[in-house]
């Protein structure tokens, strides 16, 4: 059974009205908030027959939003999060080699949220994270993930170690990133059945992750900086992949 959640700011809530209308019980719009994507949502939402309703600041602010809403938040019964049950489906549904991101030890929902939508842009069948240790897929993010919480599934697994060892039964290689491998993300091979795994920024992968790991990666700093955000780092390294994986 599907809890309530709250989506807010307008790219999220134009995605999710698009894609999954039924999921939606009620579009709230902050009173005196006219332009003209907002008057465009209110248009949508009446013609698929969702109630709008007309809020004030104070509404808003009870929600407990961590974010610019942008005064406008829809109710929904979409679960966002999925189960590592679903993880098989989406495996034996593909017809090319799985392109897997795994985030381990990532907290904050602004990184969850802009990881998933790198992982969108970047074609990345399905984003793995554990249970304990993790964001969850909250409003933050999926604001922040501007539409691709509808797109690229988001899997929660009650034990990553077994979770990577599954996957690794499958034919699918499991690539670490640590500071300290011998090969950069240039030198490896990225091609072909992957999942690429990220660790918490300053911490990186815990111990038990890093084991199930079958090689690892550095991403080569020049200057000054001696590590990047999870999220712009995921960036470099899928797209490191895309384009070896599009050479083949």
């Amino acid at each position: 059974m599907s809890d309530t959640n709250y989506v807010f700011g307008i790219n999220a809530v134009f995605s999710l009205i698009k894609k999954n209308p039924k999921e939606i019980s009620t579009l709230y719009v902050l009173s005196g908030k006219r332009n003209q994507r907002v008057n465009d949502l209110m248009d949508i939402a009446k013609n698929l027959h969702i109630r709008v309703d007309r809020v004030d600041g104070e509404f808003f602010e009870k929600k407990e939003i961590d974010g610019v809403h942008q005064g406008v938040m829809v109710e929904t019964q979409q679960n966002y999060t999925k189960d590592e049950s679903e993880l098989d489906i989406i495996l034996d549904g593909l017809n090319e080699p799985p392109f897997l991101l795994v985030l381990d030890g990532v907290t904050d929902p602004h990184n969850i949220g802009a990881c998933l939508r790198t992982a969108d842009a970047a074609g990345v069948h399905a984003v793995i994270v554990p249970k304990d240790k993790s964001g969850t897929l909250n409003g933050t993010a999926i604001k922040v993930a501007c539409g691709a919480a509808e797109n690229t599934p988001f899997i929660s697994v009650t034990n990553l170690a077994r979770c990577l060892r599954k996957l690794q039964e499958k034919g699918i290689w499991i690539t670490g990133t640590a500071g300290e491998a011998k090969a950069s993300i240039y030198q490896t091979d990225l091609k072909g059945a992957v999942a690429i795994v990220m660790g918490a920024e300053g911490k990186g992968m815990r111990r038990l992750t890093r084991e199930c790991c079958d090689q690892l990666a550095y991403m080569p700093m020049s200057g000054e900086v001696s590590s990047l955000n999870v999220s712009v780092a995921s960036g470099v390294i899928l797209f490191e992949a895309v384009r070896q994986r599009s050479s083949v």
